[in-house]
């Protein structure tokens, strides 16, 4: 079984989270569904009248029958955002403490970082392929380094990134290796909650966003070992994630096969996009993408980008993180047909 040097937890985690008492609610305290409810001053009239389960039990029970997971290795947040918040608030001293992100990646990691007060180290994808370049990563992890983030599939880029990179830093860190698999789903190889029981220190974050077709709802998930699962527990706000999202979420998961079909008709069309982009002399490079959207590179993506927005036509402009480059979502067939004819006009 792989080692990791992974120090004992209760070194990681900031000295007021080890001794916070958390909010005790109503739920804690009496978790049956049958009786006269009287103990957290609900209103007695309504059809969302009651606070839901605070720790999604029927949620996590089905998500862990589906991914072969226990469930007290699974948390459920409000979007994966909140996920990443409480990440910082456990492990990472403010003013003290730093984190490793991988640029270009997903901007939400520096903008918790930043409002936690965690300083940021950047160590930048390779050029082109954007895989980790981890003898650099390991080079900038120092005392006080707490968290590395590795987006795969990588947001904007779309790209896998290999897991030997990935196991190489798991195995030579002594902090919390973060692998955010928003876009798993889609991709060609397997999740890496497989590895969970050989790695303490990965945590592993998805979400109903993007697959499952429920961004609307906020449930994001993070998998880890069951102490750390804990930490998360006694952190969060006690109502995190509300009836309604928790029945969303139950209902998806009811329905595997319309999941099935309609990831299969995203996977279909990515490939006839990829293949009309490519009739297009106007798009010069479009890089290999194991998610849901495509990152192209255009001879002038500002005149492309605002010349589809006045179609009607709305992409993510991306200059500022891979020049001259826009990320375009597979939409339905309409939405790319649509997409296409703008692009050819």
């Amino acid at each position: 079984m792989p080692q990791s040097p992974f120090r004992d937890l209760g070194s990681l985690v900031r000295k007021n989270i080890l001794s916070l008492k958390p909010y005790s609610s109503a739920r804690d305290e009496f978790s049956g569904k049958d009786g006269v409810f009287l103990d957290a001053n609900e209103n007695p009239f309504g059809e969302l009248n009651r606070y839901p389960d605070p720790y999604q039990r029927e949620l996590k029970q089905k998500l862990g029958k589906l991914k072969n997971v226990p469930a007290e290795q699974i948390f459920i947040g409000n979007g994966s955002d909140e996920v990443i918040d409480l990440t910082f608030r456990i492990f990472c001293e403010p003013g003290k403490d730093n984190i490793i992100i991988c640029p270009p990646t997903y901007g939400m990691y520096e903008v918790s970082a930043n409002i936690n007060d965690v300083a940021v180290q950047k160590v930048d994808l390779t050029e082109g392929t954007f895989q980790l370049n981890t003898e650099k990563i390991l080079g900038a992890i120092n005392k006080n380094t707490k968290l590395i983030f590795v987006c795969c599939p990588n947001n904007p880029t779309g790209n896998g990134v290999k897991w030997l990179d990935i196991k190489k830093i798991l195995e030579n860190f002594n902090g919390i290796v973060v692998v955010d698999e928003a876009y798993i789903d889609f991709a060609s190889y397997k999740s890496l909650i497989t590895e969970l029981p050989n790695y303490q220190n990965l945590l592993i974050m998805q979400t109903f966003s993007k697959a499952w077709g429920l961004a609307g709802a906020r449930v994001g998930i993070a998998y880890a070992d069951a102490k750390i699962i804990s930490l998360f527990n006694k952190v969060k706000p006690p109502y995190n994630v509300s009836e309604l999202n928790q029945k969303a979420a139950l209902k998806a998961l009811d329905n595997c096969p319309e999941f099935e079909k309609r990831k299969n008709i995203i996977l279909k069309e990515k490939i006839l996009i990829i293949n009309k982009l490519k009739e297009l002399s106007k798009v010069k490079n479009i890089y290999p993408s194991e998610a849901n959207f495509l990152l192209i590179e255009v001879d002038n993506a500002d005149n492309i980008y605002n010349d589809l927005v006045s179609k009607k036509v709305i992409t993510r402009h991306r200059s500022n993180l891979v020049k001259n480059c826009i990320r375009i979502t597979i939409g339905s067939p309409e939405e790319n047909e649509k997409l296409i004819n703008a692009l050819k006009q």
